[in-house]
């Protein structure tokens, strides 16, 4: 088997030993070889070490070098032996990979950098290949070097939708300028009608007031929605708005035969905007209001969790854990299908016959804001979203999840 270390080496000369003459003429050898020895360690060092995942592969398919920063992107344990396997079984759940790396021995020319989005777990990665040479200038291997660039996608993304989101929001603000004014004229003139005319046509009218009403709940949900997030974020009480969250919730829908139970673990003060997030958590009970249908019971919680840091690098100083507060709003309603829970969080996506499907995008909207993310859970019955926030800023928050670096 080929050394990791010679895989990466430009050349690699053959150690020499000097010797000297002894007493009865036998040679010894020095420790010339020392130097050497010190290269090849601090070479795996530093290959452990990099922020950038590392895989080389000889010619015939063995794996011989793996560094913890590629084990963590693909998801393969520490404890698992995977130098001098195939790297086909060793990367089996990841075929586009396979593909990609079976298809650099028969290339001359590598690309020096590409993007490949893993299927197996959405991550993105950004990578490039390269032959190995030996002293002969024959090729004895493939190294790759890549990094995860899933947040920054994600972040990028979010910067592309923040640009549509700002100039839709203007067109937005324009059309419900001019569409605000003739509901209201709607609304008032079908009030006054009402009174003037016989009982059985009160009803129309009454309707009509009614719909009025709802285009006009609409509108006003179509520029929140739009409307960019300015966090005013100060130390606050979880607790105090999740208690101010059931007030607002329960003055919108009734809860009728609904058991509402909460618990709340002696969670720490959160750097957050409480308007914002206020507004998150009546938007999530409303929406447990209303599936249930005035039975059931939901049970609202909070606690103090944390993320730990899954693949530390060897020699680097330890990341401590980042210390979140994790709030669950838990419902026994009818559920939501497997198929729907990846479109739930859509804009003017609704299941509800009356419903503007802009609630549950809103609550995505602040979450992100907030550097947070939430979850959804749901069987054949019963339905958990649940909201994971970070106590302090949000760049420990995905420093520690991503290991994210522009250097």
């Amino acid at each position: 088997m080929i050394p990791a270390h010679s895989l990466f080496a430009e050349s690699q000369m053959p150690v020499t030993s000097r010797q000297r003459p002894t007493r009865r003429g036998a040679a010894v050898r020095t420790r010339t070889d020392r130097p050497q020895a010190i290269a090849d360690r601090f070479f795996r060092q530093m290959v452990a070490s990099m922020r950038n995942g590392v895989l080389a592969i000889t010619r015939d398919g063995t794996l011989v070098a793996m560094n913890p920063e590629a084990r963590r992107i693909f998801q393969v344990r520490r404890a698992t032996n995977v130098i001098g396997r195939r790297f086909t079984d060793v990367l089996s759940d990841h075929p586009d990979v396979v593909r990609v790396i079976g298809s650099a021995f028969d290339l001359s020319h590598l690309p020096n950098r590409a993007e490949l989005r893993l299927k197996s777990s959405d991550k993105v990665i950004g990578y490039t290949l390269s032959h190995v040479y030996d002293e002969r200038g024959q090729s004895t291997g493939v190294a790759m070097f890549f990094k995860d660039l899933t947040k920054v996608e994600q972040m990028e993304e979010r910067e592309r939708l923040r640009d549509r989101l700002v100039a839709l929001g203007e067109m937005a603000a324009a059309i419900a300028h001019e569409v605000k004014n003739p509901l209201a004229g709607i609304e008032v003139m079908a009030g006054l009608l009402r009174r003037q005319v016989p009982a059985d046509a009160q009803a129309i009218l009454t309707d009509i007031i009614n719909e009025a009403k709802m285009a006009n709940k609409i509108v006003l949900e179509a520029l929140e929605f739009v409307r960019p997030i300015r966090l005013e974020v100060e130390h606050i009480s979880v607790a105090a708005v999740l208690h101010s969250a059931i007030n607002l919730a329960e003055t919108k829908v009734s809860r009728r035969d609904i058991d509402l139970q909460l618990h709340l673990d002696d969670v720490p003060p959160i750097q957050g905007d409480e308007h914002q997030l206020c507004q998150l958590f009546t938007n999530l009970l409303i929406n447990a209001f209303e599936a249930l249908e005035g039975r059931g019971s939901v049970v609202l919680s909070a606690r103090e969790g944390k993320i730990e840091d899954e693949y530390p690098v060897p020699g680097a100083d330890a990341h401590p854990p980042t210390r979140t507060v994790v709030v669950d709003v838990v419902d026994d309603g009818p559920g939501v299908p497997r198929e729907l829970t990846d479109r739930i969080f859509n804009a003017f996506f609704t299941t509800k016959p009356q419903g503007s499907g802009l609630g549950l995008a809103i609550v995505r909207k602040i979450v992100d804001a907030h550097d947070g993310r939430i979850d959804i859970s749901s069987g054949g019955r019963g339905t958990r979203f649940r909201v994971t926030l970070p106590i302090s800023s949000g760049n420990e928050w995905f420093a520690m999840s991503s290991r994210e670096g522009h250097n």
